[in-house]
């Protein structure tokens, strides 16, 4: 039986966006790439995933094409499989998928085990609000979904305009 890489995938632009990931241990980035592109509902685009850190730092890169040769270019999605460069819980990736607009997802490994004998992979495991918009990061505001940050920082707007609170010490 082949092993089992579960991530989850998350947005800076849409605070309630989730989504979880089931995917081979050997399939290659480009497939997972793909994959992604096609849960979503995106068309195709040039991307590059990114090992990242813990404080999610960017590290090495891998692009959909060949980049050249050398020790600085980035790999191909196609010749590195997800066992190659994932090899414990938590490690991160960066699914960079607008290059211009420097707009990405954010998978975090949540746990790895032995294939379902019959299951189809990869697949999405669990869906939580829209994607983004490919194109427009504008619509991707949504006023009644709101943000978690802004739901808990609203406490802090009742010291707005109040001239008898005094933040000095």
């Amino acid at each position: 039986m082949s092993m089992i890489f579960r991530f989850r995938m998350l947005s800076d632009e849409n605070d309630r966006f989730v989504r979880d990931y089931e995917v081979q241990y050997d399939s290659t980035l480009l497939d997972f790439h793909r994959f992604i592109l096609s849960s979503l509902e995106y068309e195709e685009c040039m991307a590059s995933f990114f090992t990242a850190d813990e404080r999610w730092e960017k590290q090495l890169e891998f692009t959909c094409m060949e980049m050249g040769e050398g020790d600085d270019a980035p790999r191909s999605m196609e010749q590195v499989t997800l066992g190659q460069i994932i090899h414990n819980s938590r490690d991160r990736l960066i699914y960079l998928f607008d290059l211009f607009g420097d707009r990405a997802y954010y998978l975090e490994l949540t746990g790895a085990f032995e294939a379902d004998e019959g299951a189809s992979y990869p697949r999405e495991i669990f869906a939580q609000a829209e994607a983004p918009d490919q194109y427009d990061p504008s619509k991707n505001r949504i006023d009644d979904e709101g943000s978690i940050f802004d739901d808990m920082m609203s406490d802090f707007s009742d010291f707005e305009g109040d001239d008898n609170y005094d933040d000095e010490y």
